[in-house]
């Protein structure tokens, strides 16, 4: 099994992305993370670009690597520049990395048009750059900017840029498609062209602007490539970079290769999705492997096969990579779809079928309505509770009352005034808020949170609403979906009405009463397993 050493570049290429800026802090939790992962080497940033760059290279030496060998990147020197008067230089090497990353020059065009200097002295460049860090006894990798394009351009001249590098001793050469355009079957003719000049082993840094990065990348490794740069989700500038969420599982999985350390492709999703919220970037839900959506079904006829047999409609099996199977269920699923997701739900459901088209034909006819529950599974469990008689509501509305007061020159002030019947009391309270829904939801919490303490914490992470007929102007009927949040778990209820306040009681109430219900599900949970380990 071939090994192919996986580069990530999210700290340095990934925060060019269009609204993406990590701190030092959150540099030093993602380098971590993917350390965790197992990927061979972290390009730590720039230590020469910038003060963050160089306080983090500073402080990621204290980390407790374990895989990884964290990388600093620069450029050659400067043309007419002497490499140990070099100030970029001279800050790689005091970064303290045992790997420096050097990108230099390919496309004639770039030489003389960017760096305003002769393909002569850019040679020199490259070959003085690379011997002075090897020199320093450092790992050197050459990334060959703009190579394809340069090839394209000028083949005689990028391999001469390739060969200065290798003669000046580097240990990996990276072949450049950094304006993300050319096709698979280009990359792999260069690279056939490549391979017959130079033998120090390969990479492969390739942009995704015509959408083929992945591509790109995995028919490089199929023509001898080594190494692979890419970004956890694709990050970077323009289009972004090789999404190494997808070429990881590509490799392991349907091509045979090794990337990572046994069993640590099961880390893939978790690694993504943390990547993205310390980046504070939403994931696509259809994000191939790691995505929400990446292994769920929504068509009756699908998911009535695959609660069978998984490969019908899955090419992996989503734990490979860390996901989820799930099971939409909608106006498009069929009882068999009900049935899986009762099942998911850990709920006993008497006559099978015949309750499954009862609980289907309910949900058709709230999606008719303007429900979906697709996101909001919460709210779904509630549903199929409630039917099943298994609910329990929190309290009983006696009265709810919402004030916003408006003075001039002075924000909006809403106060809801709530009126409830809770466990055979009337408990009456107020509470203000930046807006009416967060006013109902601190006096719903005001009021339940003697009864409830484990409300104390939960809170509301998002909050949207959207217009379902827009025609009817401000009659219209809304849907709000409400996420909530607890420190362990994550939920979403719906509410859906005329009125935008109802719409978002129905949803307040249902995530209020699932945090409840999953509460007393982990402590089913904790006491089924302590019984099983004192059996034992």
């Amino acid at each position: 099994m071939r090994k192919i050493y996986i580069y990530d570049t999210t700290l340095r290429d990934g925060t060019q992305g269009e609204g993406i800026s990590l701190s030092v802090e959150d540099k030093l939790k993602v380098a971590s993370c993917l350390d965790r992962l197992g990927v061979d080497y972290v390009e730590g940033g720039w230590p020469g670009s910038n003060p963050k760059d160089f306080d983090f290279f500073s402080r990621a030496g204290d980390l407790p690597w374990e895989n990884a060998r964290l990388a600093a990147f620069g450029s050659t020197r400067r043309p007419r520049t002497a490499v140990e008067d070099d100030q970029n230089l001279k800050s790689l090497v005091r970064a303290g990395t045992s790997t420096v990353t050097i990108f230099g020059k390919c496309w004639d065009y770039h030489v003389c048009e960017a760096l305003r200097t002769t393909l002569e002295e850019n040679k020199k460049m490259i070959l003085e750059t690379i011997g002075f860090l090897k020199e320093q006894d450092l790992e050197v990798i050459f990334d060959a900017e703009h190579f394809f394009d340069g090839f394209k351009n000028n083949p005689l001249y990028a391999l001469e840029a390739l060969q200065a590098a290798e003669e000046a001793g580097a240990d990996w050469i990276v072949l450049c498609d950094t304006n993300g355009g050319s096709l698979p079957e280009e990359i792999k003719e260069v690279i056939r062209r490549v391979r017959k000049e130079i033998r120090t082993p390969l990479g492969i840094h390739a942009h995704n602007d015509g959408e083929l990065a992945v591509a790109n990348s995995l028919i490089a490794v199929d023509e001898g490539v080594e190494q692979v740069q890419g970004t956890i989700n694709g990050f970077g500038e323009r289009c972004g970079n090789a999404n190494l969420c997808s070429i990881i599982p590509n490799l392991e999985l349907k091509k045979g290769y090794r990337c990572l350390p046994q069993g640590n492709l099961k880390l893939l999703t978790e690694t993504s999705r943390y990547v993205s919220e310390i980046a504070n970037m939403i994931l696509p839900n259809n994000q191939p492997f790691v995505g929400r959506s990446a292994f769920a079904h929504k068509g009756g006829i699908h998911a009535s096969a695959v609660s069978k047999a998984p490969l019908t409609y899955e090419h992996i099996s989503p734990a490979e990579v860390g996901n989820q199977r799930r099971i939409l269920v909608s106006e498009l699923a069929g009882a068999s779809s009900v049935l899986y997701k009762v099942k998911e739900l850990q709920i006993d459901l008497p006559l099978a079928k015949k309750r499954g088209r009862e609980i289907l034909k309910e949900i058709k006819e709230m999606e008719h309505k303007g429900y979906t529950f697709e996101g909001a599974e919460a709210s779904l469990e509630l549903l199929v509770r409630k039917i099943m008689g298994e609910h329990k509501p929190l309290f009983e509305l006696e009265s709810c009352k919402i004030i916003d007061e408006k003075r001039r020159d002075q924000e909006t002030i809403s106060e809801a005034v709530i009126k409830l019947r809770v466990a055979g009391e009337v408990v009456h309270t107020a509470a203000e808020g930046n807006g009416p829904v967060n006013a109902l939801d601190n006096a719903l919490r005001k009021a339940l949170e003697g009864f409830y303490p484990s409300l104390k914490k939960m809170y509301l992470s998002d909050y949207k609403v959207r217009v379902l007929d827009e025609t009817d102007g401000t009659g219209a009927k809304v849907r709000v979906l409400i996420e909530s949040r607890d420190g362990t778990s994550t939920w979403s209820t719906v509410g859906v009405s005329h009125n935008i306040i109802e719409a978002s009681w129905q949803a307040l109430i249902d995530s209020m009463e699932y945090a409840l219900l999953n509460q007393e599900k982990i402590k089913k949970t904790m006491k089924a397993r302590d019984k099983k380990l004192t059996d034992n």
